[in-house]
């Protein structure tokens, strides 16, 4: 049984979640705010957290930072707070997605689904894909440059490895959203703009190639070295 943990100082927000959550089988932990979060999470070891942002002691900006220092468990931030900005740093800090409250219950689930059935795809032999001088094993979920290793988020790692798979092909943003999660909802086109912009940065820190290329009025994608 899948192990979420709901951080949230909303009790009648995570006693819905977890009611939800524990109707479609889920083992459903919570706390009331970061501390609480952090010292659960260490605990449980959850497969997905979900987060809220505005929290007394340790919001839910500086448990991410914390929290992606020690793990890449996936994260969905569950907010009251509207702001782009908002969104942007979540994502920017290693978010896997944003949902504004009010929300729907059934939407928030169809996102966990999506998420935990990607990470799910993981698992089996272990793959190598390279291309354009990197290297990413999907099963060790590393990603090399040279003697240069990369740290990526979950869902850059997934969009990277979408790219990588077939370099000179464009990928649409649905495309892309399609292998991040599974599912299309209001406002991905920046969700997945967002990523591409910490993956390139990321990337680039290492290479002065420009890996994940725009193709204008259509999405992107990955480089392909010229034939010789």
């Amino acid at each position: 049984m899948k192990k979420i943990l709901v951080v949230d100082d909303e009790e009648h927000i995570t006693s819905l979640v977890k009611a939800y959550l524990e109707k479609d089988n889920y083992q459903v932990a919570v706390a009331a705010d970061g501390r609480e979060g952090l010292h659960t999470a260490r605990l449980i070891h959850p497969d997905l957290i979900i987060l809220d942002i505005m929290m007394p002691g340790m919001d839910g900006i500086e448990f991410l930072r914390v929290l992606r220092q020690e793990s890449t468990t996936p994260v969905i931030f569950l907010t009251a707070r509207v702001e782009e900005e908002d969104r942007v740093l979540g994502l920017e800090l290693g978010a896997d997605d944003y949902m504004v409250k009010p929300f729907f219950p059934r939407e928030l689930i169809s996102r966990v689904r999506a998420i935990l059935r990607r990470e799910a795809n993981k698992s089996g032999s272990a793959q190598v894909i390279s291309a354009g001088g990197l290297k990413l094993n999907e099963n060790e979920h590393i990603v090399q440059l040279d003697q240069n290793f990369i740290d990526l988020t979950p869902s850059e790692f997934d969009l990277l490895k979408t790219l990588m798979s077939a370099p000179g092909r464009v990928f649409s943003r649905l495309d892309l959203l399609d292998a991040v999660q599974g599912t299309r909802y209001d406002g991905y086109e920046l969700t997945i703009d967002l990523h591409i912009k910490n993956l390139r940065a990321k990337l680039e820190a290492f290479s002065k190639t420009q890996f994940i290329e725009t193709v204008y009025g259509v999405g992107y994608r990955f480089y392909r070295e010229p034939s010789r």
